[in-house]
């Protein structure tokens, strides 16, 4: 796996991170919904030159973001994506947020409604290893992606790739482009059908537009 490093701090740079800087144009208008500590936000600056924008749900992740220098408010994918007009940005991102929202679908609406293109990263729960935990232990898998206990997760919709490619059908909308990664981040360097992706490939980033 080849390591990337942020300029700024040094600090290890996600995989999935790394897919989502390749999408978005430089000097691109971005918000980036559940942003957390603005590490994605503060990549896309770097790299890419972007006017970005961040909302995110914890207090605790909003300082953080506001001491990189960055402009994030406070805010709930579910509840305040109606505040923004429509089409505010070149590209909305929601990178492994979609589900912990209570309506997935909704959230995806507005963020169709907001940007010229939208970004998902997602957690793949049909991923074989948590085939393998099921099966065998009989137990709601733990993973890198999936770290949480059944008890005590924040996500409340799992979803597989197959799951989140129908539901983008279903919305009318189109996958532009989508990549796979590996639970290292590692992008999976081949074309394949999508029921492939869904069992080697533990997260996916996904490229989309109406």
């Amino acid at each position: 796996m080849t390591l990337s490093l942020t300029p700024a701090t040094g600090t290890a740079i996600r995989g999935d991170h790394l897919v989502v800087c390749d999408l978005v144009p430089a000097g691109a208008r971005v918000l980036d919904v559940g942003c957390e500590d603005g590490a994605l936000l503060q990549l896309l600056t770097e790299r890419r030159q972007i006017d970005g924008r961040g909302m995110e749900l914890s207090q605790s992740g909003v300082n953080k973001a506001v001491a990189r220098g960055l402009s994030v408010v406070q805010g709930d994918a579910d509840t305040d994506l109606a505040d923004y007009p429509d089409h505010a940005f070149d590209v909305v991102i929601l990178s492994q947020t979609l589900q912990a929202t209570r309506d997935p679908k909704g959230v995806l609406e507005q963020l169709l409604r907001i940007g010229g293109q939208v970004i998902v990263s997602i957690p793949n729960f049909a991923h074989w290893r948590n085939r393998m935990q099921l099966l065998w232990r009989g137990r709601m898998p733990v993973t890198k992606y999936l770290p949480y206990q059944w008890y005590d997760t924040p996500n409340i919709h799992f979803c597989s790739i197959r799951d989140f490619v129908a539901l983008v059908e279903d919305m009318d909308a189109t996958v532009v482009k989508a990549v796979a990664l590996s639970g290292r981040g590692d992008r999976i360097g081949f074309s394949a059908p999508w029921w492939l992706w869904n069992l080697i490939g533990e997260q996916a980033v996904f490229l989309l537009k109406r």
